[in-house]
């Protein structure tokens, strides 16, 4: 790992010499989904003209994407506002009207990835028998106890046992399947079946969690992600429209698509030569003076700048962080890059022409009898497509039409982005054909799905708090360069937004979108202060 001291030898501070000269500071925000968007905006509501944001791929939005389907608007990625007082999104699009159509049906209190609270989830075996209501909410609540449980390690400060190896899949399988068999009550049938329903709840808690299985979710930490109180809500027009709104007032010369960045040379590391601008004036006021960073895009451009908001994924960040940054990040911050974790959920979207779910089901859950007595599931790439845990009925269908949204995550996820949509579209059928009982399902017409795992500029869905790593390595991620508080070096040369960087709040929208808002504030009051400091310094 390169060093990162302070380069510079020089005793005055190149930002408050530069305020005297009233001059703005040159801000690259590299990203244009929530957290680069939300910064960008603080900064120019707050009077910072020399802003420029890089977006590598084609449009705004990053992991929010929303695909018009026919009449209907689908969410490849994010798709509810989880919790309403007080969460920045919610505010959003109730302030703006986003809200109005949606119903009352849909504002989910439960499990986030329902569509609809009413209704039932219909749990189905593999031989194509529906496991009655009533042994599904008896083992709901058994599980949901244990769920609990898995809180009050860390809220609690309560001490995790070796046995469990730290790991919330590990603590839940043991603790419910010593439970499920002490239970005098149940037969063994019965037994066996609520020990298949745990594998497809854990498969579920995978998917909501975006990590590859359970196990890997760090149980001492697990009680740090804070839920926002309210409901789970859906924006109709589309999640796209929050990205819009944050969007509106940017000009248009101060956000550049299809720019994908190389590397980011900061603390004096580029050595000076004259800045390629390829021709473009990307902003109106250049500051002279050495940059002390300087960004280098993939099409050779070179972009001087005081400062750098970087809100790639830790996906991104994971792949490429040894090449993305000259010098390299201190090795404190590596490491907690390499020790966060970060899998991916994909949806599968199934369009049919007629229903063949009861107007009552909300989801159909698959329960494999065969995965009982197994550990964490790991499947051979083949059978990846037991990792499919349930599809969700998309609520209304005056909305929808007939719709069916699947879900999947982890290693299995990356092998079904590398199917086609006819292979993807017959084993889902099969499956559906399998659990259900009815062999007369047809067929999708159509078929939509994310591959958020394979999409080079992403990598991945969310992050999740990895056995081995804390919400400490979540501030480390989040903490700008240089660490040193020396006036040598300018500082806040490099910060870091996006929602893996929100150590109560990540893997939401919120937390994106307050993450930005939180590197902007850094350097509002940075440039607030020391403006004031040289305005108030009397005359010597």
């Amino acid at each position: 790992m390169q060093s990162c001291e302070i380069s510079s030898d020089s005793t005055d501070d190149p930002l408050s010499s530069g305020l005297r000269r009233h001059q703005q500071p040159r801000i690259v925000v590299i990203g244009a989904g929530l957290a680069g968007l939300a910064a960008t905006k603080s900064l120019l509501e707050n009077g910072f003209t020399n802003v420029t944001v890089l977006e590598a791929s084609d449009h705004i939005g990053g992991r929010v994407l929303s695909v018009q389907f026919g009449k209907a608007t689908l969410e490849l990625g994010a798709t509810w506002i989880h919790g309403a007082n007080g969460n920045p999104v919610y505010h959003l699009a109730e302030d703006n009207g986003l809200l109005e159509h949606t119903t009352e049906e849909e504002c989910s209190v439960g499990r986030i990835s329902l569509y609809a609270k009413n209704g039932v989830a219909h749990y189905q075996t593999n031989s194509g028998k529906r496991i009655p209501k009533d042994l599904v909410e008896e083992f709901s609540d058994l599980y949901n106890e244990v769920y609990e449980l898995t809180q009050e390690f860390f809220q609690n400060g309560k001490p995790v046992g070796a046995e469990s190896k730290n790991s919330v899949g590990i603590f839940t399988r043991d603790l419910v399947r010593k439970k499920i068999m002490l239970d005098p009550d149940d037969s063994e049938s019965t037994k066996k079946l609520k020990l298949s329903m745990l594998q497809q709840y854990l498969k579920v808690e995978s998917c909501e969690s975006s990590s590859p299985n359970m196990d890997e979710v760090s149980l001492s930490e697990f009680g740090e992600w804070t839920e926002i109180p309210g409901a789970h809500h859906v924006i109709p027009a589309g999640f796209i429209k929050v990205v819009e709104l944050l969007a509106q007032d940017i000009p248009a010369r101060v956000l550049h698509l299809s720019k994908p960045v190389h590397r980011i040379h900061w603390n004096y590391s580029c050595p000076e030569a004259e800045d390629n601008a390829g021709g473009a004036d990307h902003n109106q006021d250049q500051r002279p003076g050495p940059a002390p960073v300087r960004v280098e895009c993939e099409d050779g451009e070179l972009l001087p700048a005081d400062h750098v908001i970087v809100t790639a994924s830790l996906g991104v960040l994971k792949k490429a962080h040894e090449t993305l940054f000259s010098p390299g990040l201190p090795l404190d911050k590596a490491l907690a890059v390499q020790k966060l974790g970060i899998s991916t959920t994909d949806k599968i979207f199934l369009e049919f022409a007629e229903p063949f779910w009861s107007p009552e089901c909300n989801s159909i859950q698959f329960v494999w009898e065969d995965e009982a007595q197994l550990e964490s599931p790991a499947y051979p790439n083949e059978l990846w497509y037991r990792k499919i845990c349930s599809f969700d009925v998309l609520y209304p269908p005056e909305r929808y039409g007939h719709m069916l949204s699947g879900w999947i995550c982890g290693d299995e996820a990356l092998l079904m982005e590398r199917c086609d949509d006819e292979t993807v579209a017959e084993i889902c059928t099969e499956l559906l054909r399998k659990f259900t009982g009815n062999q007369n399902i047809p067929k999708p017409r159509r078929i939509l799905r994310s591959a958020w795992g394979s999409n080079p500029y992403i990598r991945g869905s969310y992050s999740f708090t990895r056995v081995g790593s804390s919400g400490g390595d979540v501030e480390r991620l989040a903490e700008p360069l240089p660490y040193t508080k020396s006036t040598k070096a300018p500082p806040l040369q490099v910060l870091f937004a996006g929602e893996a960087t929100h150590r109560k709040y990540y893997s939401t929208t919120h937390g994106a979108l307050l993450s930005g808002q939180r590197e902007a504030n850094r350097l509002i009051e940075l440039y607030h202060d020391l403006f004031n400091a040289e305005t108030t310094k009397p005359n010597m």
